[in-house]
């Protein structure tokens, strides 16, 4: 079975803006929490509520670092993004539901811009996937399934 264009990891080539944007975002939020853990990291997650906050900060950093990594480069970008959706859903609702509840919808939608752009792209590469300018689509060079069928004839001679 061939998937369709946009599900390839080799469909859209205007995927790699969302890829960059999304993943550059998630691996910078990840460094921060190393490099200023007061204000980003252990400091931040205490004072949300976060449970566990030493072991919590650190875990949340290393995977927006190696998941953000991996979306910039376009590798197993489906993947990636699906530990990314988590962090931001709870990162939604630890930080903007509260604001919402206590302040209602326009102070909430001002905080909350940047997360939701965050989650509509993450599930846009989770559909899309990683696009043509990629290493999933350089490592994919057609599925397995079409190089299969393309033997099958090549030696047996059919017409695909």
């Amino acid at each position: 079975m061939t998937l369709p264009p946009s599900s390839r990891p080799d469909g859209l080539a205007g995927t790699i803006f969302v890829r960059l944007g999304v993943g550059v975002v998630f691996l910078l939020e990840g460094i921060k929490k190393f490099l200023v853990p007061a204000d980003w990291g252990i400091g931040r997650f205490t004072k949300i509520g976060i449970p566990h906050p030493g072991v919590m900060a650190p875990f949340v950093g290393a995977v927006e670092i190696v998941c953000g990594a991996l979306l910039v480069i376009g590798l197993a970008t489906r993947l990636a993004a699906i530990p990314l959706l988590i962090d931001i859903t709870v990162a939604i609702l630890a930080t903007k539901l509260p604001i919402l509840l206590a302040k209602g919808f326009w102070p909430m939608e001002a905080e909350a811009r940047t997360d939701w752009a965050m989650l509509m792209g993450l599930l846009f590469l989770v559909v899309a996937g990683s696009g043509r300018w990629s290493l999933d689509a350089r490592l994919a060079l057609g599925s397995v399934g079409d190089r299969c069928r393309a033997y099958v004839h090549r030696i047996t001679g059919r017409a695909r």
